[in-house]
């Protein structure tokens, strides 16, 4: 149904998109544009995040947009191919702000609008980089997690209309965490998800963001908004005027998780240690759970070989998780079921075994 939800909002913001851009609209006096940050929802991994937008209003003009960076389209030639392939392409969407807004309430997610200090001459030049960027020539982008993204995008659409008249002040950060750190806050409620991207994803995870890269993240373009001038005429000024709280989401209580990753394979690092003492105690070799292990393994190391080397995914690359999930296990997982094993498959299980000491 939230599927179905968004296909329609999606139609719907096309055709009306389309309207818009052929407008030449001047803003009144009394338009305001607004930076919005939106909390997250634990219901899904790409929404744990939270997300930002821009919102367009005035009165004057009977306005009241929502400019959406974090929109791609299931139509799109090869989608799921470009998706495996890290070459999805995302796109701006402009929507009516009520249905936006109604949308993120209806899942408990806060709305804070920041409304940018900007003289009317300011506020024009910046709704015309989006009535621009809003053609269906100039729309789409290539979506990268962490340096190209929803968040981020409402951050270049300012640096690109005013240039160094903008000056953000990263000396707020005090903190000096890598990319991998910044999501494991956000995962703390998705184990599962968060171990996902620990083995999928590489060294570049691992790389300490400076203040400009913290703002990938929605909350961090609101504080760093929050900390950001602007020169105005013949002054510089604080860049957001005010904050206005639209909603703010009801406490929720976290459902307790039996079933983490940490006792999930602690579980089976307690049968591997019992089959291994009943194996060398029995004098026997219980086939079936090295074939288990050695597939589930190697399989996990061929998708982190072709993530590295077959796809344009930059954060998957220089992954050291191919030195214990080596794809070669896979070949050793099915030679072990048969009779007659080859002579160098002891060398390997060596091998192996010294490797993941």
């Amino acid at each position: 149904m939230r599927a179905l939800l968004v296909s329609i909002l999606m139609l719907i913001a096309s055709s009306f998109m389309a309207d818009l851009s052929a407008q030449n609209i001047q803003l009144s006096e009394k338009a305001e544009i607004n930076i919005l940050t939106c909390g997250p929802f634990q219901g899904e991994l790409y929404s744990a995040f939270g997300h930002s937008a821009i919102r367009v209003y005035d009165p004057v003009n009977g306005l009241d947009l929502l400019y959406n960076y974090g929109v791609f389209d299931f139509d799109q030639p090869n989608f799921y191919l470009n998706f495996a392939r890290g070459n999805l392409n995302y796109k701006l969407a402009v929507m009516d702000y009520t249905r936006f807004r109604d949308y993120y309430i209806y899942y408990n997610r806060y709305i804070h609008e920041q409304v940018l200090n900007l003289n009317i001459e300011q506020k024009q030049k910046l709704f015309d980089f989006l009535q621009w960027n809003m053609k269906p020539e100039n729309q789409y982008y290539l979506y990268d997690y962490f340096y190209d993204n929803c968040a981020t995008r409402v951050r270049d659409a300012l640096i690109t209309t005013f240039g160094d008249d903008i000056t953000f002040d990263g000396s707020y950060i005090e903190t000096n965490y890598t990319i991998r750190d910044l999501t494991d806050i956000y995962l703390a409620q998705q184990p599962w998800g968060d171990l996902g991207i620990d083995i999928c994803l590489g060294l570049p995870m691992d790389k300490t963001a400076t203040p400009f890269m913290y703002m990938f993240l929605p909350d961090y373009i609101e504080s760093g908004f929050n900390h950001a001038t602007i020169k105005n005429d013949s002054t510089t000024e604080p860049l957001v005027k005010f904050t206005k709280k639209t909603y703010e989401s009801r406490p929720e209580e976290v459902p307790s998780q039996i079933f983490t990753p940490l006792v999930v394979f602690s579980v089976l690092l307690v049968i591997g240690i019992l089959i291994t003492y009943l194996g060398i105690k029995k004098q026997r070799l219980f086939i079936g759970f090295d074939v288990v292990l050695f597939v589930v393994t190697g399989a996990i190391g061929l998708l982190l070989f072709l993530l590295w080397f077959a796809t344009d995914h930059q954060a998957a690359s220089h992954n050291f998780n191919l030195i214990w999930a080596l794809p070669t296990n896979l070949v050793a997982g099915f030679l072990l079921l048969k009779k007659e094993k080859p002579a160098w498959l002891k060398g390997y299980f060596l091998f192996t075994l010294t490797l993941s000491i």
